[in-house]
């Protein structure tokens, strides 16, 4: 196999589960270990991962974020699978916060008939629940428009006026150490806000977020459960820290 394309199956591997480790590249490529370690190396140089012991783990940059358009063509099943289980948590009567994001979206249409009062800074979030018929509180403030999401003081200002049963966030980055993060840190503070003025708080994340850390932090680990489509067992024992629910089972 050539070099670059070795470097193309670490690096889809790296995109798919965020960790891999060179023993198991050794096995799947079929070359040698300071093959492998050359071709981490390189990629390492690069920019395109980090090396950590026994293996690499997929770079970011803190604040890197992909507009809504983008996000809406990525991980297309595993966000339906996660707003599928995200809406069955959802009880008549229940009073939640949505907030903005291509994950949370995919929550809307299992809402349909639902006897529920919704509050969002979302825009599409807001116009999609409204044709379904469901009561929608829509925050005013400043539209962001890579994700179509409304932030800034005014929103903030109204979410402490309000009392949620449950609040639904997506989710850019879960990791261990920092917790749940976001790349806008005015997105941080809604999504902030949202989970202090509910009594439980749903994380929306989809495999490859696990082990990722963006720029503002939102919220710890244990302070909130996780929906997710697949949890790799490379992190399982992120379930010592927090009660992790997955679509796939």
């Amino acid at each position: 196999m050539l070099t670059e394309e070795r470097h193309h199956v670490i690096l889809d591997w790296l995109k798919q589960d965020g960790i891999v480790k060179s023993q198991h590249l050794m096995e799947v490529i079929g070359c040698s270990e300071s093959t492998i370690r050359r071709d981490l190396d390189q990629l390492e140089e690069a920019g395109e991962l980090t090396r950590i012991h026994g293996g690499a783990k997929r770079s970011y940059h803190l604040d890197e974020e992909l507009t809504a358009s983008e996000k809406s063509f990525k991980n297309v099943q595993s966000k339906e699978s996660i707003g599928k289980l995200a809406a069955q948590l959802i009880e008549t009567n229940d009073v939640i916060f949505i907030d903005a994001g291509t994950t949370t979206l995919a929550m809307l249409s299992y809402l349909k008939d639902k006897h529920i009062t919704v509050v969002t800074n979302g825009i599409q979030h807001a116009s999609l629940l409204a044709d379904q018929g469901i009561e929608t509180f829509l925050t005013g403030g400043k539209i962001k428009p890579s994700t179509k999401a409304i932030i800034g003081s005014q929103s903030l200002n109204e979410l402490k006026n309000y009392r949620f049963d449950k609040a639904f966030l997506g989710m850019n980055g879960v990791d261990l150490a920092f917790g749940c993060t976001t790349p806008d840190p005015e997105e941080a503070a809604l999504k902030q806000m949202g989970h202090q003025q509910a009594s439980v708080t749903f994380l929306l994340a989809d495999q490859t977020k696990w082990n990722k850390v963006t720029f503002a932090k939102v919220c710890e680990l244990e302070d909130a459960a996780i929906v997710t489509d697949y949890l790799h067992p490379n992190f399982g024992h992120y379930r010592e820290t927090t009660n992790i629910m997955e679509a796939a089972k």
